[in-house]
């Protein structure tokens, strides 16, 4: 699990362009906004960027960025300011309501597609948790290794989704005992 948690922060991070704008108009603004506020760790700005679906993800990462924060205070900043400063947003493709918006490693080369649809007349980044598997499956095979089937990913999802009820429920009784 934690090293889904490392995958879904990478991701996340893979930010910066010369766009200052946080328009929800333009997909790439969109995203832009979207993983600066990630790596801000606004969690709740980064929710009105993304898909209603993703709400549970978003708060999944934020219980888990708290999780590695607290065991490695310090370390999660310097890799951050690494990732964000090798990052380029490219040109989204658009095609009705979904677009899809390339980021890249400057010092890679690798390059992982962001998907945002639109809802309610707005572009907003899918980070939900079957969005981030088929990213995660296209690197896979993009790297040579198999990917996983549609039954593989859909018990990873669940395994992870019943993971973030337990630690919900963990913080919940921790909150309360305080």
């Amino acid at each position: 699990m934690k090293k889904f948690f490392v995958f879904a922060l990478s991701i996340a991070v893979m930010v910066f362009s010369g766009c200052k704008s946080t328009g929800k108009g333009d997909p790439k603004e969109v995203l832009h906004s979207f993983l600066t506020a990630l790596s801000q760790k606004d969690f709740a700005k980064a929710k009105t960027y993304a898909t209603e679906d993703s709400d549970g993800m978003i708060s999944m990462m934020e219980m888990g960025m708290q999780s590695m924060q607290n065991a490695n205070p310090g370390a999660h900043a310097d890799k951050m300011i690494e990732m964000i400063n090798n990052m380029k947003i490219g040109s989204p493709v658009i095609e009705g309501d979904k677009a899809t918006v390339p980021v890249i490693d400057s010092k890679s080369n690798e390059s992982t597609d962001f998907l945002l649809k639109k809802e309610k007349g707005d572009w907003k980044v899918a980070f939900d948790m079957s969005t981030l598997m088929e990213m995660a499956n296209k690197k896979m095979k993009e790297h040579g290794m198999q990917g996983l089937d549609s039954m593989q990913m859909r018990q990873g999802l669940d395994s992870a989704m019943s993971h973030m009820r337990e630690m919900q429920q963990g913080r919940s009784m921790q909150d309360s005992n305080h």
